[in-house]
């Protein structure tokens, strides 16, 4: 893919990704020309009609603003009906069998979950369950909701709420980290018992795939066509300059008003809370962040599971989990488990706090460095889970009372809280502000 970008686009402030080597263009995009704004910097933008599979980025901060996938509708919805299958498969058969002299123990989909239950420890069970289990239901059945009549040419009541709780739980939807977990689990096991593949397991490696391809074949632009018209705005500003609110939900710019200072506003396309910026953003990101960073302590003194063999076994913290690893000539996965349970977090919380310090002195510093930085640490963040998900699947299999147990600690509560609150801290930022600060120093300094 290359850039293709010419002057009179480069004016109005469109990038456009099209596709190299290809002769001819069919203009098929349902995005006519308008306005819209970059959701993570607020800039606006004029659109156009794109080349087929062309995407459109924003020239400030290189955010995706609109793309152009052919017969997305119908991609869309057969690949998320493909999905809706597999998942459903997947928590009808047996998932993982564990054989250990002559006892098999064998699981289903959601014996990650229970296990934790059974064992008291039940907010971790449910933590384990929503995002495994129930959340990619809910985006699942929401997308198929929102598709299934746009195929027919109709818009079913209450889109704009399933597609913002589809939108707000698209997140914590963490199937591939899942999957890592699993395969985590299997070779720390292999040397234990013998591990049997169970239908559900290669129905969840297809539920995987297929969830992928939805969403990389997600066309924004045909569920909310742009509709942004207005006489006399022109492009080169931010939406807030210009009196507009932007609408993360639909993508509609709506008017501000002038009335009160404070009104209160609503998308009348999908009724969403409406704000130029985030409320009390910087605030809450740090409120959240000190929360994350005390629990990260307790997270790495305590022990977050115990391996019983023949009745004897020594709790393990995270730390000397991944030392035993390395002892037992396991370095790629003591990589991995290293990576997402330590180095993640704490590189989380501190490039957040290098954000939120930046936006507070009003920096100009490198505004698309780090409205980048921000992108990578907002998707990053999910994959701490896996540690979780270890352990939950490890103590739902290797449960064989004298011969072998696994207990999940109290310090996997400790970690698991600190993953779900620097995903808030992480969802709670106002990239936005980035630019905002940039913009004042910048005039500070013309003046």
């Amino acid at each position: 893919m290359t850039l293709a970008l010419n002057s009179e686009q480069k004016e109005n402030g469109s990038g456009f990704w099209m596709k190299s080597g290809e002769g001819t263009h069919q203009s098929i995009s349902t995005s006519s020309e308008g306005l819209t704004a970059c959701h993570e910097c607020d800039f606006l933008h004029t659109t156009h009609p794109l080349p087929e599979n062309g995407k459109a980025l924003c020239t400030r901060c290189g955010a995706l603003l609109y793309q152009n996938i052919p017969n997305s509708i119908d991609k869309m919805l057969a690949w998320n009906l493909a999905a809706f299958m597999f998942l459903i498969m997947a928590n009808a058969f047996p998932f993982i069998s564990l054989k250990l002299s002559g006892n098999v123990e064998e699981n289903v989909f959601v014996s990650g979950a229970l296990a934790l239950y059974k064992l008291g420890m039940a907010e971790l069970g449910l933590l384990v369950f929503l995002t495994s289990v129930f959340f990619p239901f809910i985006t699942i059945a929401g997308m198929l909701y929102i598709l299934i009549p746009l195929k027919f040419g109709k818009r079913v009541a209450g889109i704009g709420s399933v597609y913002r709780l589809v939108k707000a739980l698209w997140p914590w939807s963490l199937l591939g980290v899942f999957m890592l977990g699993v395969l985590i689990s299997i070779v720390k096991l292999l040397d234990l018992a013998t591990i049997i593949p169970g239908i559900s397991l290669y129905c969840f490696a297809a539920l995987l795939l297929t969830s992928t391809a939805a969403n990389s074949n997600f066309d924004f632009s045909v569920i909310w066509p742009n509709k942004n018209n207005f006489k006399g705005k022109r492009a080169g500003a931010t939406a807030a300059e210009r009196g507009l609110l932007n609408c993360h939900t639909c993508g509609l710019l709506v008017q501000e008003s002038e009335s009160t200072e404070h009104a209160h506003h609503y998308c009348p396309r999908c009724e969403t809370s409406l704000h130029s910026r985030k409320t009390n953003s910087v605030t809450r990101c740090w409120a959240l962040i000190f929360a994350a960073t005390i629990l990260l302590i307790p997270a790495n003194v305590y022990p977050v599971m115990t391996v019983v063999r023949f009745g004897q076994g020594d709790p393990d913290t995270i730390l000397s989990g991944v030392k035993h690893l390395i002892e037992g000539g396991m370095w790629p996965l003591a990589l991995i488990v290293f990576f997402a349970s330590v180095v993640v977090p704490v590189t989380k919380l501190i490039v957040l706090s290098l954000l939120l310090i930046t936006v507070q002195k009003k920096s100009d510093w490198r505004p698309r460095d780090r409205t980048f930085l921000y992108r990578v640490t907002e998707i990053v963040g999910a994959w701490s889970m896996v540690d979780i998900f270890l352990v939950g699947i490890l103590a739902a299999l290797v449960n064989l009372d004298s011969l072998a147990t696994i207990r999940p600690g109290i310090g996997a509560i400790f970690f698991a809280a600190v993953v779900v609150i620097t995903i808030f801290a992480a969802h709670s930022f106002d990239p936005r502000l980035i630019w905002d600060n940039a913009e004042e120093r910048g005039k500070g300094i013309k003046a």
